[in-house]
């Protein structure tokens, strides 16, 4: 992969692809979301990606979200437990107002009060949306099962009740503690030359003062096995098995990402969905999840039945994952399943803005962007006893927590 890369003097990393398209791609990354929030700060890292497009010292609100409107781009943003992103997508030619946009909105918004409490209304509705959608809400209920008692169990939205009590210098004291410039990486996909990406990212973020990182991420609760049944007003029952998993920098997080993407990935050939829906049609939506962390990492398994086919649908899934604890993968049914994953990355890298974000997240985390090829031969060196190890770690039935809405 073709990147070129650069620190400013205050710590923030550029990475930048040229790329030939005539739409260009840019976002800045911070490495800090829920899980850095103390318990009183709870929802405010989501707080703040939504009120930093309220008005800036040089813009209002309208101003902020017109800037790139009114040429054809668009601006967005995300939080998850550990990230930030701020990032757009626009014509190379306006490559300079995109990045003097992030910059202004990430560094020098003001947070009027009056923007504040509306803004607060829109996530409480957000947060209800949430509550009225029982195959979203399980998912953060299951996570506040695996983690109890710690940051990394506590869902990204917050709650109505801590909502109500941030202002301003809440919001600032946990910019200063979070936004640290040495945990920023501006990442940019386009048509245009590094030597102008860094031009302009000096001009904008270079003139911002040093902000390094003091605390490291505390380490999470140990991870105690639960079931738990919840008597819920819904048409179907809901269903998430799981397991804590390996962290990001884990040897083994690719072979995960390959069972995972066998077991119940994106492909509709997936061995949960033949299993479920095609052979049986007692699943509408049945998948599996990997996502690693700092230090930890969430694997689990979501499906969706009526009740009358709850056992059923249980005693398939013991079966598949047995099956994958127990018995190798033939040489072929490897070679399908490596070939799959490969193309399926290879699709997504051709989306340019899912290769920012990928390039900028790694970057981030790892300090460096494997090319495909390299990752390539990675997956092509997992053999199927790796799998059976990983099945027999990770899909030991000791080890498994349920959660169920009935």
């Amino acid at each position: 992969m073709d990147y070129q890369i650069f620190t400013l003097r205050n710590g923030i990393r550029i990475i930048h692809k040229q790329d030939k398209s005539p739409v260009a791609y840019c976002g800045l990354i911070i490495n800090t979301g829920s899980r850095d929030e103390k318990e009183e700060e709870h929802g405010m890292a989501h707080f703040i990606e939504h009120v930093i497009f309220k008005g800036t010292k040089k813009r209002k609100a309208y101003h902020v979200l017109s800037r790139l409107d009114d040429v054809g781009g668009e601006l967005n943003a995300y939080t998850t437990k550990e990230e930030t992103c701020i990032y757009a997508s626009f014509l190379k030619q306006d490559y300079e107002r995109a990045i003097e946009l992030i910059h202004d909105i990430t560094f020098n918004s003001t947070f009027p009060g009056k923007e504040l409490a509306k803004e607060k209304e829109v996530i409480v509705d957000e947060i209800n949306s949430y509550k009225d959608s029982p195959a979203e809400l399980i998912f953060d209920e299951f996570e506040e099962m695996l983690y109890k008692n710690d940051p990394m169990g506590r869902n990204i939205l917050g709650t109505e009740e801590r909502l109500k009590t941030f202002d301003e210098d809440m919001i600032r004291r946990f910019m200063q503690s979070n936004y640290s410039t040495d945990q920023m990486v501006f990442c940019s996909v386009g048509n245009v030359s590094f030597k102008k990406v860094i031009k302009w990212a000096e001009k904008y973020l270079g003139e911002e003062p040093e902000n390094l990182r003091e605390l490291d991420r505390a380490s999470v609760n140990l991870y105690v096995p639960e079931s738990q049944t919840i008597e819920k007003d819904t048409h179907q029952c809901h269903v998430i098995i799981g397991n804590v998993a390996y962290d990001f920098q884990h040897n083994k997080r690719l072979h995960l990402h390959l069972l995972n993407n066998l077991l119940g990935g994106p492909g509709m050939n997936s061995r949960l969905n033949m299993a479920l829906r095609e052979k049986n049609g007692i699943a509408y939506n049945v998948e599996s999840s990997y996502a690693p962390y700092y230090g930890t990492g969430v694997f689990n398994i979501y499906f969706g039945t009526d009740e009358e086919n709850l056992i059923r649908s249980f005693n398939i899934i013991d079966r598949e994952l047995k099956l994958l604890r127990d018995k190798p993968l033939g040489s072929l049914q490897l070679h399908k399943a490596i070939r799959q994953l490969k193309g399926q990355m290879t699709i997504s890298f051709d989306n340019r803005e899912n290769l920012m974000l990928s390039m900028g997240k790694s970057y981030l985390l790892y300090d460096q962007v494997d090319s495909l090829d390299k990752i390539y031969n990675k997956i092509d060196a997992i053999k199927a006893s790796d799998l059976m190890d990983v099945a027999n770690e990770i899909l030991n039935p000791n080890k498994l927590s349920y959660l169920i809405y009935k």
